[in-house]
């Protein structure tokens, strides 16, 4: 069956001149002449049958189709790129990933880990792109996400399924000069330091100290902070006293930068987990990297 699909070199020229919303810059990007550039978004307005640009004391603008029209293109002429890359790059062999990931979890957990999957698979290549909360795999290019959320946020992922990597323990750190001598407190002296928020989880000291039975009146006190890794160098400087997963913190703890204040951990609400899309066809590539994943955190 013919597929209904317009020439690539008429969607190039649209993506351009999309971009840009200028014929004039699109044919210079393109070296070619605005005369073909217009031929080009003319011929593919026929073809789609609805007017992408409309013509303004200035040029041209994209209409409202044109510019949904123009999101989906972009996607689809990135992600074509990418997989002639890949071909390019690795002659049919091996393979490639591409994983949406929450931030901090990648950069302090799974990349120092990466060396060990590339030794067991030298031809494959991981691409990560940041994305905290979930999405269409169908509207995206990704084999699967590094997700930390809860079980009913997981659950209620449609379209995927989710394999459990680890659970969520956090602990307060901070720098040993906010300790006496550097050494552990009590509970009720983390409750009167200067307490480091995260933005995104507002009762995290109320919930530690609850569990530990102390009064902490400035519990949802003290700056807030996006991302753990932004908590975790706030911490280190010595600006408070952080909730951190000890995983995202082994490099600070290891080095002496940062050192457990108190060792009572709490029990997150969240989890982390690798989701994938629920198809029926899943890729060998993927199983194998899910099990090598469950192997590590497990270490």
């Amino acid at each position: 069956m013919r597929r209904k699909i317009p020439p690539l070199q008429t969607l190039v020229c649209f993506d351009a001149a999309a971009r840009h919303e200028s014929y004039t810059r699109a044919a210079q990007e393109l070296a070619l002449t605005q005369s073909a550039v217009s031929r080009q978004i003319a011929t593919l307005e026929a073809f789609v049958g609805i007017a992408l640009f409309r013509r303004t004391r200035h040029g041209v603008a994209l209409t409202a189709s044109g510019a949904a029209y123009a999101r989906q293109i972009t996607k689809r002429l990135e992600a074509m790129e990418r997989d002639t890359l890949d071909a390019m790059a690795h002659q049919g062999e091996g393979g490639s990933l591409a994983l949406a990931a929450v931030p901090t979890f990648a950069t302090r957990w799974l990349v120092p880990r990466l060396p060990d999957f590339a030794r067991l698979q030298p031809d494959v290549v991981v691409h990560i792109e940041t994305r905290t909360r979930p999405f269409l795999f169908a509207d995206a290019e990704f084999d699967a996400a590094l997700y930390a959320g809860t079980p009913a946020q997981v659950a209620n992922w449609a379209g995927t399924r989710a394999l459990l990597l680890m659970r969520e323990d956090v602990v307060p750190v901070c720098s040993p000069r906010l300790l006496p001598r550097g050494k552990a407190v009590t509970p009720a002296a983390i409750a009167k330091l200067p307490l480091l928020q995260m933005s995104t989880r507002p009762d995290g000291w109320r919930q530690w100290c609850d569990a530990q039975q102390v009064d902490a009146p400035n519990a949802r006190s003290g700056p807030r902070y996006e991302l753990f890794s932004i908590l975790a160098g706030a911490a280190t400087h010595g600006l408070g006293v952080a909730l951190m997963p000890t995983m995202l913190v082994e490099d600070e703890l290891r080095r002496g930068d940062l050192v457990v204040a108190c060792a009572k951990p709490l029990s997150g609400e969240r989890n982390y987990y690798l989701v994938m899309p629920d198809r029926g066809d899943e890729r060998a590539l993927l199983k194998s990297f899910g099990e090598w994943l469950v192997g590590q955190a497990r270490a």
